[in-house]
């Protein structure tokens, strides 16, 4: 999720930890005990690109990290605030459930988390719901800024922390229900138009969750569609993308490549634009796709063009966006 939706979810998780009186210290709390698994953010002022998107999400977002932290912010709100009658046990469970949470939801979207780091570099995502979605974001944040303004000791309190974190999970639920219906369409799709794959996935589009884009195919290269759980027809326009391993040749050895191979998990093509060698990472879309479908991907890394490559994982993701554009991204997501 994006920090400003870990924030106003961590306050609401805070008030309804402590409650009334004691609400708006809690909620400061819990905004930042949900924001201290991003604290990895650091580690872009040193490391490269390439190194810097696995360090992303990375060991601070593992439950070893999850393990050690807690205890340290615990101990140091019982310091900070005694003698307040609050036990150090209640401060444990409140941060590492801060802390989890950051974990899980971040595991729904696209982007891989490394939950067991350092002992497996398995990145999870479930690709249940987009990064930014506004239905999820929009309650906490209404929420927050009502626990804000409303006395600490306001009954109406409790209604509002509920606000912000009962309609958000329950979004969640959809979204998670959607996923399980496009992943079986998807398959009996590929199936039906026998398309060859070893691996597949799905994610939604942005700012929804009934248009999503499918990658599906092997080492030679992958299938790329859209699908809303609105269409009525059952298949997908599916363009071909060959993954194009030997242009890899001449830069095998570059540590960059490395690190963009493992984020990628295999999902990945390579082309040729002009004289520059373009890494794409299918995972994150392309640029307007479901209208432009031979459309660049959102994530392209120029390999022989290091000082190109400041913005990799949203470059150009609402490159082309007016009016027009949105009009029709809307008539693809109420299906074909």
């Amino acid at each position: 999720m994006d920090s400003l939706t870990h924030i106003a979810l961590g306050a609401c998780v805070g008030e309804a930890f402590f409650g009334k009186g004691f609400g708006k210290k809690a909620m400061l709390w819990g905004a930042l005990a949900q924001s201290a698994p991003d604290i990895d953010f650091v580690a872009g002022f040193w490391m490269s690109i390439p190194e810097n998107l696995l360090a992303h999400r990375g060991f601070t977002h593992s439950l070893l990290f999850a393990a050690l932290i807690s205890p340290v912010l615990a101990m140091a709100a019982e310091r900070i605030h005694r003698p307040r009658n609050i036990r150090f046990s209640k401060w444990l469970i409140f941060f590492a459930t801060e802390v989890f949470l950051h974990l899980l939801l971040d595991g729904f979207n696209n982007y891989g988390v490394g939950w067991f780091e350092p002992f497996s570099h398995l990145r999870v995502s479930f690709n249940a719901i987009y990064v930014a979605d506004p239905l999820f974001s929009i309650w906490p944040g209404i929420a927050v800024v009502m626990l804000f303004l409303i006395n600490s000791f306001n009954r109406r309190r409790r209604f509002w922390w509920r606000f912000g974190l009962f309609i958000p999970f329950f979004y969640l639920g959809i979204c998670i229900f959607n996923k399980t219906r496009i992943d079986r369409e998807v398959t009996g799709i590929l199936r039906e138009q026998a398309i060859p794959y070893s691996r597949y996935f799905t994610t939604p589009t942005p700012m929804n969750n009934l248009l999503w884009y499918v990658v599906a195919g092997n080492d030679e290269g992958y299938h790329v569609g859209f699908r809303s759980l609105l269409d009525s027809r059952k298949k997908i326009d599916f363009k071909y993308f060959p993954r194009n391993d030997s242009l890899l040749d001449p830069v095998k050895g570059h540590p960059d490549l490395h690190y963009l191979m493992r984020f990628s998990q295999q999902f990945y093509t390579v082309e040729k634009w002009g004289d520059t060698l373009v890494f794409n990472d299918l995972r994150f879309g392309q640029v307007l796709g479901w209208k432009y479908p031979r459309e660049k991907f959102v994530f392209h890394y120029f390999l022989d063009r290091p000082d190109g490559n400041e913005l990799v994982v949203q470059r150009g993701r609402f490159a082309g966006w007016n009016r027009s554009e949105l009009s029709y991204f809307i008539r693809r997501i109420k299906g074909d």
